[in-house]
């Protein structure tokens, strides 16, 4: 098979630490299949991993492909494969890096199905955030009705899937967000939501059972003020909270993994219109390493996609 294209890290560092080049496309093992990618999911993980911030949490060998979530049409099948077949359209989460790729090998158990009502830009945008909004809900217990739960970062893809979860389940939602996104993400349930850049959540919350950290830095720091004694919070993307977590407190680090089964119901739920996602840019695979700075230093509100035109 050719060569295909590739965002490939080849150091640590900044914008010039990526490039678009020509890799050796993938073989197709036992248990895998061949996913042509016509979309993949931005991440701010993938900021993370180019500047080596969490190189301890996730040791790479350099270079690599970077990328974490892809929607595309199934190429090839391995030995072993059952449930999908060539000319499937499909989505999920790797599990690892290597999404931001022409043709990429991955596990069927990681692969859902894209519903016929979702397109490969609506569908790339699900298999990470969708379910790590409900696994970190769940992640310190399963939710219940009436409990108190704030939300950071609740206009980005992951807080507005987990408002939408949260008020689903009965829970009592608070959320903080940018004044310009304040009636958004009200629009997907959040009981109460606090314009960040008007006032301080500490200064008008308290007694918070659970609190969802998205944002990390000072709003972690912070957070801890308005949890109720019993509470707990959960991070995505602070693993030092392990080790900071005050005294008699409970925090805890939170890193999702690929279920084919919650992303397929997700999907379905998508389009319906039982759940909303919320498309924050599209932008073209050559535009790539820009989106990506993009997301460390002005994250747009909702999902930013990148589309593979072949």
């Amino acid at each position: 098979m050719n060569n295909v294209r590739a965002l490939v890290l080849t150091e640590y560092g900044g914008t010039q630490a990526v490039q678009v080049m020509n890799v050796v496309a993938p073989a197709v093992a036992a248990g895998q299949v061949l996913v042509r990618v016509h979309a993949a999911g931005v991440n701010a993980l993938d900021w993370k991993v180019r500047e080596g911030t969490v190189r301890d949490a996730f040791p790479l060998q350099l270079p690599t492909v970077l990328g974490i979530e892809l929607a595309g049409v199934v190429e090839a099948v391995g030995a072993g494969v059952t449930r999908l077949q060539v000319g499937d359209r499909v989505m999920g989460a790797l599990g690892g890096l290597g999404a931001y790729a022409d043709i990429v090998a991955l596990n069927e158990a990681n692969l859902s199905l894209v519903p016929d009502a979702l397109n490969f830009v609506q569908a790339a945008a699900l298999p990470v955030a969708a379910v790590a909004a409900w696994q970190s809900l769940n992640f310190a217990g399963p939710l219940r009705a009436g409990q108190r739960i704030l939300i950071h970062g609740a206009a980005g893809g992951l807080g507005g899937f987990a408002v939408q979860y949260a008020q689903q389940a009965g829970a009592v939602v608070h959320a903080t967000a940018a004044s310009a996104d304040v009636d958004h993400v009200r629009s997907l349930g959040a009981d109460h939501v606090i314009a960040y850049d008007r006032e301080q959540f500490e200064s008008v919350l308290g007694d918070i059972e659970l609190v969802l950290d998205y944002v990390g830095g000072e709003v972690l720091a912070r957070s801890w003020s308005v949890l109720a004694d019993d509470g707990v919070i959960v991070s995505t993307v602070s693993p030092a909270i392990l080790a900071s977590t005050p005294a008699g407190r409970r925090g805890l680090w939170f890193i999702n993994t690929p279920d084919a089964a919650r992303l397929q119901a997700i999907g379905q739920d998508v389009a319906s219109g039982r759940l909303q996602s919320r498309i924050g840019a599209v932008v073209p695979f050559d535009d790539l390493p820009a989106a990506i700075e993009r997301s460390r230093t002005q994250p747009p509100a909702g999902k930013t996609v990148v589309q593979f035109l072949h």
